[in-house]
């Protein structure tokens, strides 16, 4: 509707629209997380949490249709029947871009429950948002050098410990885990640096996939398996708010958990990690093909 507007008033309203969104649904939800932090009582914890969703779907519809006045970007998905908002879901995609979020959010709200990204440690300190994930239940993971590894070993497998910490927390709530399996965003530097055998994505790392599955086990309905695909290049959220992304393709695929795979020592059994790998790895030539697919429709 109002993409025709010149790009240097398009983009500062666009901005401030998006702030004045943040602050109207992240001050009344910082109030909401006081009080379930003040009553720890499980009744009510859990009626703050429904809140506390419910304030982040409304930010994520309110910034989605910010998106579709301001912006011609088309959105192409396939694969949304038979999901439940009120499921337990693993969800993983490949990643590209930052812009990568936004359109998880704007395709799943509200068709799913709220998805819950693993998120680096240092982000928790990012202007409101911070505090507002950790409100939400993300988990938020420590990343650790081999060089710290090896003046701490001490330090190895804390993020094998978040990860079971929080699956156990969705246990008893509608939820969807998101993980980016690929553990960054594709570049051409990356891919050439890993030697990766996949034409459009960097190798997957099996680990977090595996803890998941072990922590949630027979709570998890299926896996969410997502594919991006951005016809015009690899934008950015510059690129997202210019109104330059033409069009944006989602492929959705549900897909059943092998029983196999529901509990396993992921990290001391290594015959069982040889098989989840190879199993891993044939979801992603899965993928990686129909990346291709995707490209040229």
């Amino acid at each position: 509707m109002f993409a025709f507007l010149p790009l240097f008033l398009r983009l500062p309203l666009v901005a401030l629209l998006i702030a004045l969104s943040t602050l109207a649904h992240t001050l009344p939800l910082f109030v909401v997380a006081f009080f379930k932090w003040l009553l720890p009582l499980p009744a009510f914890r859990r009626a703050c949490n429904h809140v506390l969703v419910g304030l982040a779907e409304s930010w994520i519809a309110v910034n989605s249709a910010l998106f579709g006045l301001f912006t011609r970007t088309k959105f192409v998905i396939e694969g949304l029947e038979d999901l439940k908002t009120d499921g337990h879901y693993l969800v993983f995609a490949n990643h590209q871009s930052w812009v990568d979020i936004p359109v998880l959010q704007k395709v799943f709200n509200r068709r799913i429950p709220f998805l819950r990204f693993f998120l680096k440690s240092q982000l928790i300190w990012v202007p409101l948002l911070g505090p507002a994930w950790w409100a939400l239940d993300f988990p938020f993971m420590k990343r650790y050098s081999k060089e710290m590894l090896a003046k701490r070993p001490e330090l190895a497998g804390q993020d094998t410990i978040a990860t079971r910490r929080a699956c156990e927390k969705f246990r008893d709530m509608p939820v969807s885990v998101m993980n980016f399996v690929e553990g960054t965003r594709f570049t051409p530097e990356k891919h050439a640096r890993q030697l990766s055998p996949f034409a459009h994505l960097l190798k997957p790392k099996a680990g977090g996939v595996a803890f998941v599955l072990d922590a949630m086990g027979s709570a998890l309905h299926s896996i969410v398996d997502v594919t991006l695909v951005y016809p015009g290049g690899k934008p950015t959220m510059f690129d997202l708010m210019a109104n330059r992304v033409p069009e944006v393709r989602v492929q959705v695929r549900q897909r059943a958990i092998p029983a196999e795979f529901l509990a396993g020592d992921y990290e001391s059994d290594r015959p069982f990690r040889a098989r989840f790998q190879q199993w891993m790895n044939g979801v992603w030539r899965d993928k990686d093909e129909q990346i291709t697919r995707m490209r040229v429709d």
